[in-house]
């Protein structure tokens, strides 16, 4: 049929594959950038715009939500209105709310605009992943994918010290200003070199020749962005203990559920779930969700440590995350290489097994470290997640037709997203339970009747009273300071928990890479699958 000639027809950019890569890349990690340079100012914005801390999170979490909301169905906007319209139009949204962001004279006029910016960012890596599927062959989609790769694990990486820096030096509002003139040449590149391929055109005509699913495009985006708000709200609200998160978690499970459902039997589906029947692609998706768990989950600790219990600034304590990323700008184009040389479940299952090394080895954690010990804890783990990504990536593609590659972008993103929203969320949960148990268990042993705890406690009271403090007055100090060290113990041994159980997860990671196929060696492009 000559719609499927078109759909397996070979084809080539016009443009150098590279300056493609380069060109879809920039609008990417100046999305993924966005995600984690707000953090840091937020009490700069909260201080701004008259608002509480609390209501300050809504900047972070609107985001969030609506980029959540919007990922799945990027795929089908994508063919709907043409991978590259649809990609300027998510770069010209992104761009244009930033800069009303940094307009925004109030927070509720913030959090909208951040909403619209979310809708922007989220079909960016989605799109981009895809453009660079079809525009490179497989034997060398690795190095592609590396730098891909490297703008979306170092942009999380480097995002604190830079939102660090900015609010420091200027203003809170600049931390969006930046986004414009980056968003201007991003559109103006793609403009001129990307293009969407062929096969575009005729997918195109088969979606709109088929019923459009607008009960599967309903419930996305209800079921999406109900658990989003769940995993960002729970710990704040209680988790079941509140009726709103309760409410939203049944409103989650029932439309995603239906959802799955509603897809596997539709003719058009908005997310292609049958994908999931291909085992590779099924295995990527899930060390996807996973990599997402571990990469944010530990993007948040290490600066969150420091800061809370080490006393460094946000801005040096994105510092120690910074050398991190200087580690994968290199690593990333080697790994690029060798996966073409190198069979890539080798490659996942060493990445993997040294993100477990570097996870058990972080669990030597404490009260002591200096900043040099803090940075070589992320450097540490940086060195495998090179060896993760970039597999993962190239592995996923094998088996789909190649006019599939917008889903498998689109699933993958997803899968990335929700692990991190997760990650973050189940982390700061566990943080604080296993903060509860172990001070309760230390709080038992600081007692009268303990020898060693009266003498810590008439040392200490004995070196305030040595500098005219009175009696009384320095035995209440004494107990202060112990009870801080106590607390300062608890959350150290919560960390070290939560790094021990990452260190577990990842390892039992490890051997799902053999799972997975092996390209054969000198295959056709993905679309002669």
């Amino acid at each position: 049929m000559a719609e499927d000639a078109q759909l397996y027809a070979p084809w080539k950019p016009k443009f150098n594959p590279w300056i493609v890569a380069l060109t879809v890349t920039l609008a990417t990690f100046m999305e993924v950038l966005d995600t984690s340079i707000a953090n840091v100012a937020l009490p700069h914005i909260a201080g701004g715009l008259s608002a509480s801390q609390d209501e300050a999170t809504w900047v972070l979490t609107s985001y969030l939500v609506s980029n959540a909301v919007v990922l799945p169905i990027s795929a089908w906007l994508s063919v709907l209105v043409g991978r590259k319209r649809f990609y300027m139009s998510c770069v010209a949204i992104f761009t244009v709310s930033s800069f009303l962001c940094g307009l925004a004279p109030t927070l509720g006029l913030l959090v909208a605009f951040r909403v619209m910016q979310g809708l922007g960012g989220g079909g960016l890596a989605t799109s981009e992943q895809a453009i660079l599927a079809d525009t490179f062959s497989p034997e060398k989609r690795g190095m592609a994918f590396a730098i891909y790769g490297m703008a979306v694990v170092m942009a999380p990486a480097i995002g604190p010290t830079l939102g660090g820096w900015i609010t420091d030096n200027y203003s809170w509002r600049w931390i969006f200003y930046l986004n414009v003139p980056v968003g201007v040449i991003s559109l103006y590149l793609t403009h001129k070199i990307v293009e969407d391929p062929p096969y575009m055109a005729t997918e195109r005509g088969k979606m709109l020749r088929n019923s459009i699913d607008y009960v599967g495009l309903g419930l996305i985006g209800v079921g999406i962005g109900c658990l989003q708000v769940v995993l960002d709200k729970g710990q704040e609200l209680d988790w079941f203990a509140s009726r709103m998160i309760v409410s939203l978690s049944v409103i989650s499970f029932v439309t995603i559920v239906w959802f799955i459902r509603n897809e596997w039997q539709h003719s058009n589906p908005i997310l292609d779930v049958r994908l999931l029947q291909q085992k590779n692609f099924a295995t990527a998706a899930f060390m996807m969700f996973i990599l997402g768990v571990v990469l944010f989950g530990t993007t948040v600790l290490i600066p969150q440590f420091l800061q809370v219990l080490l006393g460094y600034t946000a801005q040096t304590a994105g510092e120690a995350l910074s050398l991190g990323a200087i580690l994968l700008m290199v690593m990333m184009p080697i790994v690029g290489q060798l996966v073409s040389r190198v069979d890539p479940r080798y490659l996942i299952f060493f990445g993997f097994s040294a993100t477990a090394m570097a996870l058990y080895h972080m669990t030597s954690i404490n009260l002591e470290i200096d900043f040099r010990t803090a940075a070589m804890y992320r450097v540490y783990q940086t060195m495998g997640l090179a060896f993760i990504f970039i597999p993962i990536n190239t592995l996923s593609y094998v088996g789909i037709p190649r006019h599939k590659s917008n889903q498998v972008a689109g699933i993958t993103n997803l899968a990335r997203n929700l692990g991190g929203s997760v990650g973050i969320s189940m982390l700061s949960t566990f943080l604080l339970r296993l903060q509860q148990r172990h001070q309760v268990y230390l709080t038992a042993y600081a007692s009268p009747g303990n020898p060693a705890f009266t003498q810590q406690v008439s040392g200490i009271a004995k070196a305030f009273a040595g500098q005219g403090i009175p009696a009384n007055v320095a035995t209440q100090q004494a107990y202060a300071v112990v009870s801080r060290t106590i607390a300062g113990q608890a959350t150290t041994l919560a960390y070290i928990d939560i790094i021990s159980f990452g260190a577990v997860l990842v390892i039992c990671l490890a051997p799902l890479a053999f799972l997975m196929q092996r390209p054969p060696k000198g295959a056709a492009p993905a679309a002669a699958h």
